[in-house]
């Protein structure tokens, strides 16, 4: 081969090597360039994150405070949805155990929680309550304690007893050898409250917390702490769910300063 041919050929070698480079250069440029990698690089932002349909089932008691949790936590973790579904304990278990596609659970007490072990990653507890008297709009019975409840001329409305605050209820009417005779056994804590609220009953045993929502529509009798019970709501992920990882960082968060301050300025008290 001749010198002035070779010559040729590593020239244009040379140019068509220069024109890859450059056109590598122009791709890797601009919006779509990879972050570095290696140790020294940042953590990925909030916005960042993948993106979660997450469905929490959730104790009835919990209604108004995890709607704001939830707020809080997709503003915190764009592109993630939390949908939460209410009721009772016991019927959330149910749900669990007829497989009800979800991605968490929080109940309002640990007996439920323990009783669905196969279902459930380790639970946490995220908060804690306590129960109250609600009596009828302006307490015209003066109701003061829970001897009070006794009264056969009352009209009373408890939960029932396979419902986590009928059976806190129940411990501590025991335990003050108070017999009460409710007029229904309601589902869950919310429909006990609703009874008390239209005027349906006289007085109720409820959680604070949701004593506290009703304003006016009910008066709250405090009961003594050594007469109280405490209610206490765990947290777990379900195995079932197929958002492993989302499941477990909202679970996680429940129990963030964030959370536990959402959770005690609507008058839960801390785990």
């Amino acid at each position: 081969m001749s010198p002035t041919l070779t010559r040729r050929r590593t020239v244009a070698a040379a140019a068509l090597s220069a024109a890859l480079l450059a056109g590598l250069t122009a791709c890797g440029s601009g919006d779509d360039k990879p972050a570095a990698s290696g140790t020294g690089s940042a953590a990925p932002s909030a916005s960042a994150a993948p993106q979660a349909n997450l469905t929490v089932l959730a104790a009835s008691s919990l209604t108004d405070v995890f709607k704001t949790a939830g707020a809080a936590y997709e503003k915190a973790h764009p592109g993630t949805k939390v949908t939460f579904s209410f009721a009772g304990s016991q019927e959330l278990a149910a749900q669990v155990k007829q497989g009800a596609p979800a991605d968490a659970l929080v109940t309002a007490d640990t007996k439920t929680m323990d009783g669905l072990k196969s279902e459930t990653g380790d639970p946490r507890i995220i908060a804690k309550n306590r129960l109250v008297i609600a009596a009828g709009k302006g307490n015209p019975f003066k109701i003061d304690e829970l001897k009070d409840l006794a009264d056969t001329k009352l009209k009373v409305v408890l939960a029932a007893p396979e419902v986590p605050v009928g059976r806190y209820s129940k411990q501590i009417l025991d335990a003050q050898k108070v017999e009460v005779k409710p007029v229904s056994q309601e589902p869950n804590v919310r429909a006990v409250l609703g009874k008390v609220e239209m005027g349906e009953a006289d007085a109720g045993l409820v959680y604070e917390t949701d004593s506290a929502k009703s304003g006016d529509k009910v008066v709250t009798v405090e009961i003594p702490d050594e007469q109280n019970a405490v209610a206490s709501y765990p947290a777990a992920t379900l195995k079932q769910s197929k958002n492993t990882a989302a499941a477990a960082a909202f679970v996680a968060w429940l129990s963030t300063p964030e959370a536990q301050k959402i959770l005690q300025e609507a008058g839960f008290q801390q785990p």
